[in-house]
């Protein structure tokens, strides 16, 4: 005769071990799909170039920050001066007198100080997709390691449960010994 399996699970350790299994298929996939998207040379199609004209600052060796390199979605590494005027005397100065970092801090090259400036440069801005993309890239990683560092935990609790699971097997398996022992 066969017996009916309806209302059984897994157990215990079974639950542990198809939950932990579970959680690193999880992440597997995960990373796949986020590497996919970062790695997507499609992302890069909708990139703009944004042209900032007659912003006021100035070219020493302190360094000037440009202010589209506080814009949250500009692209580290493109910016590009297109022009440079010493505000006070009118005359242009030559750009290769200016050197911009890639996060978009302008220095001295020369000699000369140029504490009254006015820049016309460029810089690429990520599009919707690739700056989304690139943003769950960054969430993901730190979230990985904040999962990460939750393991030890999981893990002993894990053990407490099954200890527990195995203590209280133990305790049932005693009452049913000293019950058929008779007074």
């Amino acid at each position: 005769m066969i017996k009916s399996k309806k209302g059984q699970s897994i157990g215990l350790i079974g639950g542990l071990i198809f939950g932990i299994a579970s959680l690193v298929v999880g992440i597997i996939i995960a990373f796949v799909v986020v590497s996919t998207l970062t790695d997507a040379d499609l992302l890069t199609a909708d990139r703009t170039t944004t042209t900032v004209l007659n912003e006021v600052g100035h070219v020493n060796t302190t360094g000037y920050t440009l202010a589209g390199a506080s814009v949250s979605d500009a692209i580290d590494g493109t910016y590009t001066i297109t022009g440079l005027v010493n505000y006070t005397s009118g005359d242009a100065v030559l750009v290769a007198n200016a050197t911009t970092s890639n996060a978009g801090i302008v220095t001295n090259s020369s000699e000369t100080n140029y504490n009254n400036a006015t820049f016309n440069y460029t810089y690429n801005v990520y599009g919707g997709s690739e700056y989304s993309a690139s943003l769950l890239s960054g969430n993901f990683t730190e979230g990985v390691d904040n999962v990460s560092s939750k393991i030890p935990t999981v893990l002993l609790i894990a053990a407490i449960v099954l200890i527990l699971g195995v203590l209280a097997l133990l305790v049932g398996v005693w009452q049913k010994m000293s019950l058929g022992a008779g007074i």
